[in-house]
């Protein structure tokens, strides 16, 4: 399954919540409400969820878990003697003009 851009999800994730806010501190107005209705389709969208409220938190879980992998990742590089290593698992394919 393809997944959606986490800049795109963080960005859409920080709007909902900030229309969620102000669509709170005044529930009469139809533009906020308008506009965190919108937030929430785009989210369920990118989340594949049917509910804004689902898609919020698999969106938060979704950003949280590529934070977790990024730091493990950055606490055990794959180093020796201070210099990192490629590891190749099968010969790259050869050009026509490498021949």
């Amino acid at each position: 399954m393809l997944q959606p851009a986490k800049t795109e999800v963080a960005r859409t994730l920080r709007s909902y919540r900030a229309w969620e806010r102000d669509m709170l501190a005044r529930p009469d107005d139809r533009t906020a409400r308008a506009a965190f209705e919108d937030c929430g389709y785009t989210l369920c969208v990118l989340m594949g969820k049917r509910c804004a409220r689902e898609a919020a938190d698999a969106a938060e879980q979704y950003l949280r878990a590529g934070t977790d992998a990024h730091r493990r990742e950055r606490r055990a590089p794959n180093l020796r003697n201070g210099v990192a290593r490629l590891t190749v698992t099968r010969p790259l394919p050869r050009l026509p003009a490498e021949t």
